[in-house]
């Protein structure tokens, strides 16, 4: 049964077509990826979906009755609220009720009318079932479940949202959205701020899970596990495909080349007909036959002109160094008012590629930005290779301006490149024509993360820094990036919650 239904979508964004008369129907119960490259439309058509932005043309039709949610990664949530307290607000029906039930104990208290106190009884008592029946007094244990599954209980239930880091505000409106009672949950990007255990826990949470699920997600081995569906936004449409990533790249590249053979072959035969009509419409003895192709000829369905994709080319300028002694971390205690782990020891070589694993929230960033001396070591001390030359990419995409373009953030970065020169760099990593002048905030995640890398890779280095820099990027440009740190040849240090990636790029591991 579809409880989703897209007629005839069509939306145009940036004066980029991203939909043309697309329809697709989501079933009850379908778990369903949604892949494309970056800035192809899928959060745009996520937004659609959800009404939080309005379509040119088209319409999104939902069954009558059913309750969704969307996990929204940049809303604005109450900060003074503790942790418990927001996660508890996902049962607020089931709190404000027992708050009345509480009300009515504390009037039959002093209540001397019996009449009324039956009233008051009989009233209590319906409610005491109600609550029963929803489970309301297991809720806090149910609400810890899903919490520590994500590892939202190491930060306390009692800290307050104002204290935590943009990725922890993200576990936690997950975790408050599992918990919610929806026929459908819709996704964008849930594995981004996540460790390997808790991808590992929504996995099976997920898998259990007997509600309908719309994903957006660059994890190809969590889509994977997940999805049963894929819907590809390319080429204008929205394609719908049976089986899991795998299966979606068999069958894909499969109608890919069936599409392109066609568009040839009926270019092929749209050439020979204009040939005959241009050769015959003069002469009297054939006008007709000319006339006649004319009119075939402008009843024929045009195949679109297959999409062409630009790839996105990474490279990391390497100058030599050899050094036993690349990095040498002795003792050294990072946090800010008080340490947030015991003393770290690490020892990197110039050829060391080291994956930093751990929990969120653990110290991972904090560790990077500590060695990049953007914070101050509490104690202990490191000591970089004294001919190391460092690139350093930060988790939080900022910019100086973010009305800017890509292409005045590469110059502003680089003053003595000329217009030329930013355009071909930016047009290696994807950002071509248009996009290279488009303020940045129009840009999605992944052609975000594209520009600061664009802007990395005019430097010469020997030592590359880089936390989480697979956020957003597409799986094209994400095996791409991998070529390109597999073939650097200096050392690498790497934070990243993707298993896959991590263990193609580097050869040494440290656990936090």
């Amino acid at each position: 049964m579809s409880i989703l239904t897209i007629n005839n979508l069509t939306h145009t964004f940036d004066g980029k077509i991203l939909f043309e008369n697309a329809c697709l129907s989501i079933n009850n119960g379908e778990h369903t990826g949604i892949v494309g490259l970056n800035g192809a439309g899928k959060s745009t058509f996520m937004n659609i979906i959800c009404g939080r932005l309005v379509q040119d043309d088209g319409e999104v039709l939902w069954l009558n009755r059913i309750k969704w949610g969307y996990l929204d990664q940049h809303a604005d949530i109450d900060k003074s609220l503790s942790v418990m307290q927001y996660l508890q607000s996902s049962f607020k029906a089931l709190f404000d009720l027992n708050e009345k039930l509480e009300a009515i104990y504390k009037e039959m208290e002093t209540e001397t009318d019996m009449d009324q106190l039956d009233v008051l009884i009989s009233r209590s008592s319906s409610m005491m079932n109600e609550l029963t029946k929803e489970n309301f007094y297991e809720l806090d244990s149910e609400i810890k479940k899903v919490a520590n599954g994500l590892g939202i209980g190491n930060f306390g239930y009692d800290t307050l949202i104002s204290k935590l880091s943009g990725g922890q505000r993200a576990k936690l409106m997950l975790a408050s959205l599992l918990l919610s009672d929806f026929d459908m949950i819709l996704l964008d990007e849930p594995t981004n701020y996540l460790d390997i255990e808790h991808i590992a826990w929504l996995t099976d949470y997920l898998n259990k899970y007997k509600g309908t699920v719309l994903v957006i997600s660059h994890d190809t081995e969590f889509l994977d596990k997940v999805c049963r569906n894929i819907i590809s936004v390319e080429e204008r449409k929205i394609k719908k495909y049976s089986g899991n990533y795998q299966q979606f790249l068999v069958t894909s590249a499969i109608s890919q080349k069936q599409h392109a053979e066609n568009f040839e072959k009926q270019q092929q035969q749209i050439k020979k007909m204009e040939e005959f009509i241009a050769k015959n419409k003069a002469r009297a003895a054939t006008a007709g036959m000319a006339n006649s192709r004319k009119k075939m000829l402008e009843k024929i369905d045009i195949i679109d002109k297959p999409v062409i994709i630009y790839p996105s080319t990474f490279n990391f300028p390497y100058i030599e160094v050899r050094s036993k002694d690349m990095l040498v971390v002795k003792k050294l205690e990072i946090g800010y008012s008080k340490p947030l782990l015991p003393p770290i020891d690490i020892h990197m070589n110039s050829e060391t590629k080291i994956w930093i694993r751990g929990t969120n929230g653990i110290g991972k960033s904090t560790l990077l930005k500590t060695l990049m001396g953007k914070i101050s070591a509490l104690d202990g001390s490191f000591q970089f290779s004294i001919n190391s030359k460092k690139l350093y990419l930060e988790q939080d995409l900022e910019f100086y301006n973010i009305d800017g373009t890509a292409a005045a953030y590469i110059s502003n970065c680089y003053p003595k490149m000329d217009t030329r020169q930013i355009r071909t760099q930016l047009g290696k990593v994807g950002i071509k024509n248009d996009l290279a002048i488009k303020p940045i905030s129009n840009l999605s995640g992944g052609e975000q993360v594209k520009v600061k890398l664009c802007a990395l890779m005019q430097n010469q280095s020997n030592f590359l820094i880089l936390d989480e820099p697979t956020n957003h990027l597409d799986i094209n440009a994400k095996e791409s990036l991998a070529k390109a740190l597999q073939e650097y040849k200096g050392a690498i240090i790497l934070v990243t919650h993707e298993k896959q990636f991590a263990e193609s790029v580097c050869n040494k591991v440290f656990d936090l």
